[in-house]
């Protein structure tokens, strides 16, 4: 039987390379989706073995999206297929429960390589970062991509952030998270608190800043 993927990604193009690729590899693609919340109810629906994930995705990062499906289908095993090389990223989604990290830039071998591996149960981590990741990882205070001045946000705050950086009203980030718009302005207001902002342009900048939403 062949090893069962899903796609993620908000890129068409991105995501019609990476199925072809994948398919003349000798894999079977059993979904594709463009959002993380979506790959979160893919992936409970379709149980693959596999859910390839970017981190930058719309309503929910690939990093939130992960530990989500690490809770709900602990089966599949998650790979984010990223761009982001610096150390925060890939330790933030290893907490998260990810097997695997591979950067965008790298051979298509390693992504090969990286999917074989995780099925074997091992951890895999593009060798461009892997140095700087297990150097990071040893080292003392090392701060959390969620992190701001020893302050870290809530999964909850994190969800509420995105949405607020993709320019959605209260209203709408209520509905889409099925909480109160009580609720929402409440996690607003605590994390301006947590990180010292004074209005909501300041989350705005700083989702951007750790790569939760693109610019």
């Amino acid at each position: 039987m062949s090893t069962r993927l899903l796609l993620a990604d908000d890129h068409v193009l991105v995501r019609n390379g990476l199925r072809n690729l994948l398919l003349h590899e000798g894999f079977e693609v059993v979904g594709e989706v463009s959002n993380g919340r979506e790959a979160v109810e893919q992936t409970a629906e379709l149980d693959p073995d596999v859910a390839l994930l970017d981190i930058s995705m719309p309503l929910l990062n690939g990093i939130d999206a992960a530990r989500q499906i690490n809770n709900t289908s602990p089966r599949t095993k998650v790979i984010l297929l990223t761009m982001h090389k610096e150390e925060q990223y890939a330790l933030e989604g290893l907490r998260s429960g990810i097997k695997g990290y591979v950067l965008k830039t790298q051979d298509t071998g390693d992504l090969v390589q990286a999917i074989l591996t995780v099925l074997h149960g091992d951890t895999y981590l593009s060798p461009a970062i892997s140095g700087s990741v297990v150097s990071a990882a040893l080292g003392k205070g090392t701060r959390g991509l969620f992190q701001h001045a020893g302050v870290s946000l809530t999964v909850r705050e994190r969800q509420v952030l995105q949405l607020i950086a993709e320019s959605m009203t209260n209203k709408e980030i209520a509905a889409q998270l099925d909480i109160s718009i009580k609720s929402v302005e409440s996690h607003r207001n605590n994390m301006m608190k947590k990180l010292d902002l004074h209005a909501s342009a300041g989350l705005v900048r700083y989702a951007i800043r750790i790569g939760i939403v693109q610019p």
